[in-house]
């Protein structure tokens, strides 16, 4: 294994994975998922509702409360052509700001069919409680592969309303199916709290409302942050090393009191669900290694290499996290929002997590890169196992356990 993350060969991290063995649907019952449980030494499978009993004692889970937004939206010119317009990220705007705006705003959007809409306005009639309303989008400049597009409405609804009725769920590419009703409940956690999302934080699935009952019941505490998940999740790295991928920027929220009660926990596991959660809580990690070298800094901004690069600094995970808090004391602020580009690969060393709950992902991604940093050369063993004993793959399929 190379010693620097660049120089690692995208190749190592390639496995066979069948299409049949890609769950298209998710099982009719959530906690009913196949588990497999990895403890630094053996793989046992279980099925997930078996969690609490597997869990080490006293461990922190920390859970990814982002909502998927029904972010296609699909309009139909005079001449029949249908436009797709997806939308990723409010543009200069506050995430929470742009779902309250009531009669016009503006995002960052893939375009499909971009050949066909030239000029114009594009016009989508779609209905609230019985209400016909319309939905408007205009066209500015090109920024990469995504273009700036403004969009107006009738009925003084907000834009969470908007997409809400006029759009669909975005499901991921490689299901090859349009969503359909179900999708809207079951491809969102049952704890999504705050929209944003293009792609849901998908070990969360698994939990229902009666299995964090009995976590709580069972005296396992748990926290909620939030990341919401861009369309570069499922960014396939194409280059032959990771020291020529460039990762995604996707934004991260996270309370003052969610970074103390993690403070107040390193003494025991924390184990994030989800890799979503994971560059959280280590982005965090990173931004407090940032304000030790400049505590004037003004925002929160993790760049895909810092981990290698400050990692000189060398600071506990408590001095870190302290650092943050005195930051936001500073600035008189009750959550931290910022953005994270970190990348985790193997010779990362976790700062925060004890563990990892997740799905399993695709080949050649760096969310396998992520595991592997935790677990080492065991990812292989594991998939193998997980081919061999008929689990489903990938979004709406089975999930792990990892522990250190």
């Amino acid at each position: 294994m190379p010693n620097n993350p660049r120089d690692i060969a995208i190749a190592e991290y390639d496995y066979p994975l069948p299409e049949e063995r890609i769950a298209k649907f998710p099982l009719a019952e959530r906690d009913q998922s196949k588990l497999l449980v990895y403890n630094g030494k053996e793989i046992a499978e279980s099925r997930f509702f078996h969690l609490p009993e597997l869990l080490p004692e006293k461990a922190m889970l920390v859970f990814n409360n982002t909502k998927v937004i029904h972010a296609r939206l699909f309009f139909r010119k005079p001449t029949g052509s249908v436009i797709e317009i997806f939308c990723l990220e409010p543009w200069n705007e506050p995430v929470t700001t742009a779902f309250e705006e009531r009669v016009h705003c503006t995002w960052l959007c893939f375009i499909g069919n971009n050949k066909k809409w030239k000029e114009g306005m594009l016009e989508q009639e779609f209905t609230d409680k019985g209400n016909k309303l319309l939905l408007r989008a205009s066209r500015r400049e090109a920024k990469g592969n995504a273009w700036i597009v403004d969009f107006e409405w009738t009925g003084g609804i907000s834009f969470a309303e908007v997409i809400e009725y006029a759009g669909v769920i975005p499901l991921p590419p490689y299901l090859h199916r349009d969503a359909e009703e179900s999708d809207k409940e079951r491809y969102q956690t049952v704890y999504a709290h705050y929209e944003g999302s293009v792609a849901a934080p998908t070990a969360g699935l698994h939990f229902t409302d009666k299995l964090l009952q009995t976590l709580e019941s069972k005296g396992f505490p748990t926290e909620y942050i939030t990341l919401h998940v861009g369309a570069g999740t499922f960014k396939p790295v194409s280059t032959d090393t990771i020291g020529e991928h460039e990762m995604h920027v996707e934004k991260v929220q996270i309370s003052r009191q969610n970074i103390l009660n993690i403070l107040n926990q390193l003494d025991n596991p924390i184990i994030p669900v989800g890799t979503t959660t994971v560059r959280t809580l280590e982005s965090v990690y990173w931004f407090g290694v940032q304000l030790q070298a400049n505590p004037h800094l003004e925002a929160m901004h993790v760049l895909q290499w810092d981990p290698y690069t400050l990692e000189g600094l060398n600071i506990s995970t408590e001095q870190s996290y302290r650092n943050v808090l005195d930051w936001m004391d500073k600035h008189d602020i009750e959550h931290l929002d910022g953005d994270t580009q970190l990348l985790i690969a193997p010779s990362y060393k976790y700062h925060v997590i004890n563990g990892l709950i997740t799905n399993f992902h695709q080949p050649k991604s760096t969310l396998l890169l992520l595991v592997s940093a935790l677990i080492g050369d065991a990812w292989k063993d594991c998939y193998r196992y997980a081919l061999d004993n008929g689990f489903r793959f990938l979004s709406y399929g089975d999930s792990c356990l990892f522990l250190k």
